[in-house]
């Protein structure tokens, strides 16, 4: 159970130092989810600099994000032990100090070690804040925070490679950890002196269970490397399987482990509740689009049209700023429709804005990207608010931070899986795309050149006579660029159908509740 100092909705003399509490926990969570987008600007010059080899890079993210995804549900138990405030505190600063360490490192071994102390502390700090709207605020001011909090986590995977992109090309790659360092000590702070206080209680951890802890790292480490390697190795690859078998094992086990003891590692048993089991299925699937999008918009723009990070950056604010303008819009419905509706109308939206990127070809830009970044930024609240109160808001206070660390684990992990399924379209489709591209302009079909740009006065030259070798080999990029296309154009179908198809789930989840009161047989004490 966590502190009661920590389940206590804020009085009227405690909101103005609690709300600022509570941006200290947005700005930390904003940095933590920012260094994931700014390193992976960086990460050819960082190999240059510490001459790593380019097969280890990759490693510098999935260090930290294996190291997140483990922490992520692990916030309830730190929650309880340490309290609300202390735990922010102490995960920021040492967010903070890990930041100096991979900025002074020297070599690929220390960086990847505090990339992980990194991924590690970052990962609380994501289910804390939202956590934190239901603890902290009254139910009238629950959208407002939820909304906050939603803004600055989808706003910093949008703004990262503008932020990394100029700093790389301004400054040096270390300052693409010092950034944090500000920042983090700021928040740290100012939460600490801001949040309500909650006493520790260090006892549960020495109840903690090794044995669930080393579960629950082997199934996550090993969901996230086999799905690193599915698209290079292949979905039926003897290394692929043996880590999701290893993965889905352990978890069972730790499943099993965590229903049948006392003290549960993870409260599994949450997801007995309906309302709260569709909520994570619409965070899974929703990770699915956003990290999707975060992914699919730079590859294209770099490798087909050849812009730079800060340029892709620039064309990828629009969705930040199309989210910002039309959240006041999703607070105001919020609490006026039920929140089912709005689900709805948040996961068609966006769906139809991921659809409209599925035609894109070798001259699409700003101009062609802007509407779908406009209705895709425009849905995102819907998505993220309403389907947070539907999992969230009727959890009693007690539960709400092991209920927020699973919830959020699902957006992670769905960002994931999306990554893995993306790349395996990309990996597995460019070559068969490709070979009919080729099987068309082998055959004469000048509407094919055309679309894939080949000079018609070169190609209709021969008549309907297939093309040379010498000509085959002249227009061999262009085949491939085109292929490549087409195999994005097909991942976006894939996130676009799998959004709308969780759509399916929302009727089966009960009316959002109103937490106005406090849950039965709990007490909201006053705050410490």
């Amino acid at each position: 159970m966590p502190n009661q100092a920590d389940a206590t909705p804020i009085d009227g003399l405690r909101a103005l130092p609690t709300a600022i509490g509570f941006m200290a926990m947005c700005v930390g969570m904003f940095m933590a989810i920012l260094d994931v987008q700014v390193v992976a600007t960086a990460l050819p010059t960082i190999q240059s600099a510490l001459t790593i080899a380019p097969s280890a890079m990759s490693w510098l993210q999935t260090a930290y994000l294996i190291a997140e995804v483990v922490a992520i549900p692990l916030t309830g138990l730190l929650t309880r032990a340490l309290s609300m405030r202390w735990l922010f505190v102490g995960a920021v600063s040492l967010f903070t100090l890990a930041s100096i360490g991979c900025a002074a490192s020297a070599g690929f071994a220390s960086l990847v070690a505090w990339r992980i102390v990194q991924g590690f502390a970052g990962g609380t700090l994501i289910p804390s804040v939202f956590a934190a709207v239901f603890v902290l605020f009254p139910v009238r001011q629950q959208a407002l925070a939820t909304t906050l909090a939603g803004v600055l986590a989808v706003l910093a995977p949008t703004v990262g490679p503008v932020v990394g992109g100029w700093i790389t090309q301004t400054y040096s790659w270390h300052w693409l950890f010092l950034i944090n360092v500000l920042p983090g000590v700021a928040a740290a702070v100012c939460a600490s002196l801001m949040l309500p206080r909650g006493s520790a209680n260090l006892t549960s951890l020495a109840r903690l269970d090794a044995g669930a802890l080393a579960l629950l790292a082997v199934a996550l480490a090993s969901l996230e490397i086999g799905l690193k390697q599915a698209p290079q190795s292949g979905w039926g690859s003897l290394t692929v399987l043996g880590l999701l078998a290893a993965s889905v094992a352990s978890l069972a086990a730790l499943v099993r482990r965590t229903l049948a003891g006392p003290s549960p590692l993870i409260d599994f048993a949450i997801l007995r509740d309906r309302s709260f089991a569709i909520g994570c299925l619409l965070s899974f699937v929703l990770g699915i689009g956003l990290f999707g999008t975060i992914y699919l918009m730079p590859v294209f723009l770099a490798l087909v049209r050849g812009e730079d990070p800060l340029e892709i950056g620039k064309i990828m604010l629009v969705t930040g700023v199309a989210q910002l303008l039309t959240a006041p819009v999703a607070i105001a419905l919020e609490r006026r429709i039920d929140g089912r509706i709005l689900t709805v109308f948040g996961f068609l939206v966006f769906g139809l804005g991921l659809s409209m990127s599925t035609g894109q070809d070798g001259a699409t830009d700003y101009d062609e990207m802007f509407w779908p970044q406009v209705v895709r930024g425009s849905a995102i609240m819907f998505c993220l608010l309403p389907p947070t109160r539907l999992a969230l808001g009727h959890i009693p206070l007690a539960r709400v931070p092991d209920a927020s660390g699973l919830f959020n684990l699902m957006r992670n992990l769905g960002g994931a899986v999306g990554l893995a399924l993306i790349d395996s379209v990309i990996y597995g489709r460019v070559e068969p795309i490709a070979r009919g591209i080729r099987q068309s302009l082998l055959a004469g079909d000048a509407a094919v050149a055309v679309r894939i740009g080949i000079p018609l006065t070169r190609f209709l030259n021969r008549g309907t006579a297939p093309l040379d070798a010498e000509t085959q080999a002249a227009v061999a990029h262009l085949v491939e660029r085109a292929a490549l296309i087409g195999a994005i154009n097909e991942a976006w179908m894939l996130i676009a159908l799998l959004t709308l198809i969780a759509l399916v789930a929302v009727p089966f989840a009960g009316a959002p509740a109103r937490p106005d009161l406090p849950a039965p047989g709990e007490v909201w004490p006053s705050t410490g």
